[in-house]
């Protein structure tokens, strides 16, 4: 079993950053594949980025490459997000799979409550 806590969100301006922590829990935690989710009102919730137990392979949705970086410890998971955009607004949230990075929501086993970012313009 693993537990996923997120926190770092907030109201903020577009062009700013945030840092999104996700702290990482469970007996076996630390072999777990990693992801960033986010779903803004009204829409369904899509992949953000993603990261592999060892962190050497990255994977970034389209619409944040060069903005947002993930990273990872034993126990956290990051996001850095640079730039940030009104269209960034959302909820966003960690998950957690022992296999491969996927970018499909119904591939993970292990959800975070979410945290709420939101983005004036």
């Amino acid at each position: 079993q693993v537990q996923l806590v997120e926190s770092g969100g907030g109201l903020v301006q577009a062009g700013d950053s945030l840092r999104l922590s996700c702290v990482v829990s469970g007996r076996t935690a630390s072999t777990y594949n990693m992801a960033w989710f986010r779903q803004a009102p009204g829409k369904e919730r899509e992949f953000v980025a993603g990261i592999n137990v060892l962190g050497g392979s990255i994977r970034y949705a389209d619409s944040v490459k060069g903005r947002f970086t993930i990273s990872r410890s034993n126990t956290e998971l990051y996001l850095q997000m640079n730039g940030l955009k009104p269209d960034d607004t959302a909820v966003y949230y960690c998950a957690a799979r022992q296999l491969s990075i996927d970018v499909r929501t119904r591939e993970y086993t292990f959800w975070g409550q979410g945290t709420q970012v939101t983005v004036s313009s």
